[in-house]
């Protein structure tokens, strides 16, 4: 459909504001434009597709391959006598087998735990009252030994966790806690910008300066969803590696939660882009928690 002459410029921009907060036929009713004239302007702005330009700065980097000799597969640590209780002492040897990440001695550990004839959680239980009889009064001792026996589930953090490594190194090398592009465009966005005692922006000043930089400015939910994940899977992968180098600037942090309050503000595209949001909300109970939250739903409701 083309558009009918005399639509100005101002009254597109109405329409593309609009289409922001309201459906295609809500703005027709606003505006009094046809249903299909709405169409064919939020159509050809483009402002309502993926952004390109947005997709590129968030996006980790590519996989390479690496010149550098594997690492050898590590000998079986020692075994040792800690609490003089043979089978708290087996498992003690088996969770520092599985630390070391290696599938072939992660295979070997697990093998060896079925020979422990005592239920593992009478073992743990045994590993509980040894600590706290070492270490008595303390709390800390009684929480160390939680998931004492649960070696299947450590098994698969040391697995994850061993492949988080080796992408993290065979992504960014020896760069891994170098500023990426993405870092330093929020660092320069909110340049000299005040934070309050606790380290933290006020939100409607975050808002302003990233939408001051409206090239990169997600357009859409799964725009939002893209960031959303790129800021999680950078954190993780530097995290697998060290752990006191893994939040990034606190610029960053401001950026992540304004494209988490950009999932209550962008239209959805459809069903299924909906969904996507949902599971995104749902697959972590503390977003289901957060503050912005209601937001989000009602939006996708709407």
């Amino acid at each position: 459909m083309t558009l009918k002459q005399g639509v100005s410029i101002e009254a597109k921009a109405r329409v593309l504001d609009l289409r922001r907060r309201y459906s295609i036929r809500e703005v027709a009713e606003q505006t009094g434009m046809p249903v299909g004239t709405v169409k064919t302007i939020c159509s050809r702005s483009g402002a309502f597709r993926d952004n390109q330009a947005h997709r590129a700065l968030f996006c980790l980097p590519l996989i390479r391959e690496s010149s550098q000799t594997l690492p050898a597969v590590p000998d079986l640590p020692p075994q040792q006598r800690v609490t003089g209780d043979k089978e708290d002492d087996a498992v003690l040897w088996l969770r520092k087998v599985i630390g070391t990440g290696q599938a072939a001695l992660i295979e070997k550990a697990m093998q060896g735990a079925k020979k422990i004839k005592t239920p593992l959680k009478e073992v743990e239980k045994r590993y509980q009252a040894w600590l706290m009889k070492e270490n008595p009064g303390s709390l800390f001792a009684a929480l160390s030994s939680f998931d004492f026996a649960n070696l299947e589930g450590l098994a698969k953090k040391s697995i994850e966790k061993a492949a988080r490594q080796h992408e993290a190194r065979s992504r960014f090398g020896d760069e891994l806690v170098a500023e990426t592009p993405a870092e330093s465009f929020c660092i320069t966005a909110l340049h000299r910008l005040k934070a309050d005692r606790m380290d933290f922006y006020a939100d409607a000043d975050v808002d302003k300066r990233f939408q001051a930089h409206p090239e990169l400015l997600p357009q859409t939910l799964t725009d939002c969803l893209r960031e959303l994940a790129y800021w999680q899977d950078l954190y993780w992968l530097r995290n697998s590696v060290d752990s006191h180098s893994s939040d990034g600037p606190r610029e960053a942090y401001a950026r992540s939660r304004f494209a988490f309050r950009c999932l209550g503000r962008i239209r959805t595209s459809g069903k299924t882009e909906a969904v996507s949001v949902l599971k995104y909300l749902t697959d972590d109970r503390d977003r289901l928690n957060d503050g912005d939250t209601e937001a989000i739903l009602f939006n996708l409701l709407g």
